[in-house]
């Protein structure tokens, strides 16, 4: 699992290198990560980039989170559990300083998919929501559901980050530490460390950058 969500990311990192050195031309844009196919379009060459499939999961409110409830705006996803001994706390207060800096913004939004839904459940998600300090459930959603789709979508098919049990990892489960900005189109943005501060920075950063992409 590590070693394909490595190579994964690695492919990424390079779609996004390229990208950025012959397609911005520039620009002020984020690159936009993943695979690309190309398709002829009336005599002329169309880029086809990776998106984020349809999913069905519940917030801590027990109600239904689905790409819709996304539309029209920008977010940040990430994969974690509650009795996660490693990464998770420091990732969740990192994802607070995110929140706390664009939870006013209309068009912007976090979405942390737990990747122990026996454990997490939805009573579970909102006792932990509420005891990190997120106050508005419509900005930062904390969802949880079936195992395989969780994993499903974390995987190729999806943000592209490695999900997954493992028995040998601290807590049971392996997970990426990554923070993904994701567009109004649904395509991968950015990939941040969200262990690290100066890369959640970074992301900060970057926000403002992407949602100026879709004003007038």
């Amino acid at each position: 699992m590590q070693k394909k969500g490595i190579t994964l990311l690695c492919v990424t990192l390079i779609l996004a290198v390229t990208w950025s050195c012959n397609g911005n031309k520039g620009a002020q844009k984020l690159p936009i990560l993943g695979r690309q196919e190309f398709k002829e379009v009336d005599g002329k060459l169309d880029t086809i980039y990776h998106t984020i499939p349809e999913f069905s999961f519940y917030d801590q409110d027990s109600l239904e989170v689905t790409l819709a409830s996304f539309e029209g705006k920008v977010y940040v996803a990430d994969f974690f559990f509650g009795t996660c001994p490693t990464i998770c706390p420091i990732m969740k207060q990192q994802m607070l300083r995110v929140y706390d800096k664009f939870k006013d913004n209309s068009e912007f939004g976090i979405l942390s998919h737990t990747i122990d839904p026996a454990h997490d459940t939805v009573a579970y998600l909102k006792d932990f929501s509420m005891r990190l300090g997120v106050s508005d459930s419509k900005v930062w959603k904390f969802v949880t559901g079936d195992q395989d789709e969780i994993y499903r979508i974390g995987s190729a098919e999806g943000y592209l980050v490695p999900v997954g049990e493992d028995a040998d990892a601290p807590g049971g489960f392996i997970h990426s530490g990554a923070f993904i900005l994701i567009d109004k189109e649904k395509r991968i943005r950015g990939l941040y460390d969200g262990t690290k501060p100066f890369e959640v920075d970074a992301l900060m950063n970057d926000i403002p950058k992407l949602l100026a992409e879709y004003e007038d």
